[in-house]
């Protein structure tokens, strides 16, 4: 005999896979705390402009107004909404983050709204969305220019009555969720193109914050430069303390079109590569430096004998040459010790003695 599952007993179905989906959501709210104190040492700044960017989000923070970040990609919008969102009346509840241009098209619905099951092919169960699931605290909304038209609508829906339906369903499900969005391009002009809703960017841009690019705050080069630095030490092994002065000023005369997350990712390629308690010059690529700089890493201990100045002198330029060589030929070491004219094994030799491994430049 087949025994129908209840009303009541799929009713317990359902709310358990709910409970489910928000001890999960609430799970990754608790991780998100652990970041509170990064965020602070993060937004200590010397920049004007960024101090006005951080007095703009202390303001809005409190409030129920939807905010719109904008700014180049990697300068630091994400953190900005977690700032905005730690120090408001919802920071106990739930902090989601959506990049909405790594998100298929024909998923984005899904995504931000959920979906009933059977409301398209592969459908399985009823999945709630991320504006569901986070209801009650804040919902980040990063590249939001990428969003589909029909995401367009839904989300205006949204912002004016606070209500959405699920993909595939009809009811109407309430929402109190604040809106926290993001965006690398020029919205307004996108709106006079056509491109993106004029009523929906007046609604998006209640409150615009304007995040200014790493090249215009060089005053805080330096400051998030030691940041990174004691994050990496936090989460890594090594106890590397300093940075090398021409490093900081190979930093300060650099463009940084990839802003901070560019900073971010040669620090932490560098810290890998470092041997020494102190990041230097040849961790980093050498387009950064000027033959001046290189002249001045060359640093001289008249403390010590010439044998010994020599010796460290070569040791240093070898290991940098070996590492330029490595990269160059992305770890392969036939290749590297053929450009290098020695053999294989005289390279590796050298590999060791410097503590330079091949996987670090794959």
């Amino acid at each position: 005999m087949i025994i129908l599952p209840t009303l009541s007993t799929k009713k317990r179905q359902v709310e358990s896979l709910y409970e489910v989906a928000r001890k999960e959501s609430e799970l990754n709210h608790l991780r998100e705390g652990f970041w509170q104190a990064d965020l602070l040492e993060l937004v200590q700044t010397n920049s004007p402009l960024m101090r006005e960017v951080l007095e703009k989000a202390r303001a809005v923070a409190p409030t129920k107004s939807t905010v719109l970040l904008t700014g180049e990609t990697g300068t630091g919008k994400g953190v900005v909404a977690k700032l905005i969102h730690s120090h408001s009346n919802r920071r106990e509840k739930q902090f989601i983050s959506t990049h909405c241009g790594a998100i298929p098209d024909t998923l984005l619905e899904s995504e931000l709204f959920g979906h009933e099951k059977g409301a398209f092919t592969g459908a399985i169960r009823r999945k709630l969305g991320k504006f569901e699931l986070a209801h009650g605290g804040t919902i980040f909304l990063d590249e939001i220019g990428t969003i589909t038209p029909s995401a367009q609508i839904k989300l205006l829906q949204v912002l004016q009555e606070r209500t959405f339906q699920r993909v595939g369903g009809e009811a109407n499900i309430e929402v109190d969720v604040r809106i926290i969005a993001a965006t690398n391009t020029d919205l307004k002009k996108m709106t006079d193109q056509g491109l993106f809703r004029r009523d929906l960017y007046y609604r998006l841009s209640v409150f615009p914050i304007e995040i200014p690019p790493l090249r215009e705050r060089r005053e805080d080069i330096s400051l998030i430069s030691r940041h990174i630095l004691t994050r990496l030490n936090r989460y890594h092994i090594k106890e590397i303390q300093n940075i090398h002065p021409q490093i900081l000023e190979a930093f300060d005369r650099y463009s940084w079109p990839g802003n901070i997350r560019e900073l971010e990712n040669l620090m932490e390629r560098a810290y890998i590569l470092e041997t020494s308690s102190m990041l230097t010059p040849e961790g980093f690529p050498s387009e950064l430096f000027t033959p001046e700089d290189t002249r001045k890493y060359l640093t001289l201990d008249t403390a010590l004998k010439l044998a010994e100045v020599r010796r460290r002198s070569v040791e240093t330029i070898e290991k940098q040459y070996l590492k330029e060589l490595l990269t160059t030929h992305e770890g392969r070491i036939g290749k590297t010790a053929q450009a290098a004219g020695i053999s294989a094994r005289q390279l590796n030799k050298l590999m060791t003695k410097y503590s330079i491994r091949k996987e670090e430049f794959k």
